[in-house]
């Protein structure tokens, strides 16, 4: 059964989401020491963490990072606040998805469904590495090794370069990625892969691979 950590500090609106999740199938814990969100992680293990922005003392964004200092669990951000800098934020945090409030339940066990389908059941390969001019991807663990060296990957990188690595030497479009990663279900725009491919970018850029992912300009991406 899979396990979902609910961080809202809203008791109506998390009691809510809590009694819907259990009805949908899924275990459900509720945050409501806000001092020891990550206690409460690390003890509960979830598969999946909905996340409110506006929280006491710490908001969502310093405790997605916190979370990702040492899980790429998926994380869908909860909140009213929704201007382009909020999304932003929220992938550059390590954020998955994004639900305005007010949302209808469906469409939060929609993404919920889709995000816990996506991260534990998309790889749908039978060999364990990707391998590609010394480059290695471990499918099992999202890390890449390149000349000893290795990189643990959030979820949304290893999910670009595992497409670019399948389609080595031809041409990915954005929407093709776009598709991809997201399954048109999520916070689908140009600037959510722009901030992912920048990032992942810098991350091998740091091993060594400045050039390994090359721009074809309003085309899309290549690895060759």
């Amino acid at each position: 059964m899979f396990k979902i950590l609910i961080i809202e500090d809203d008791v109506k609106i998390r009691e809510i989401i809590l009694e819907n999740i259990q009805k949908w199938g899924y275990e459900g814990f509720v945050v409501k020491d806000f001092s020891k969100v990550m206690e409460d992680f690390t003890e509960y293990q979830p598969h999946l963490a909905l996340l409110d922005i506006n929280l006491p003392a710490f908001d969502g964004f310093y405790w997605c990072g916190k979370i990702r200092e040492i899980s790429k669990v998926p994380i869908i951000f909860i909140s009213s606040r929704n201007s382009n800098m909020d999304i932003i934020m929220a992938v550059n945090m390590g954020g998955d998805d994004f639900v305005q409030k007010p949302f209808s339940l469906e469409v939060l066990l929609a993404k919920v469904n889709a995000l816990l389908r996506r991260t534990y059941s998309y790889i749908d390969v039978d060999t364990s590495i990707l391998e590609y001019q010394g480059v290695v991807l471990n499918l099992k663990d999202s890390t890449v090794l390149y000349q000893q060296q290795k990189l643990e990957l959030t979820k949304n990188e290893f999910k670009i370069l595992y497409v670019l690595m399948k389609n080595n030497g031809k041409l990915v479009s954005r929407d093709e990625i776009m598709r991809k990663l997201w399954e048109d279900e999520s916070f689908v725009d140009d600037n959510t892969l722009t901030v992912n491919i920048n990032r992942l970018r810098k991350d091998l850029g740091n091993m060594g691979l400045d050039d390994f992912i090359k721009t074809k300009r309003g085309q899309g991406y290549i690895i060759q």
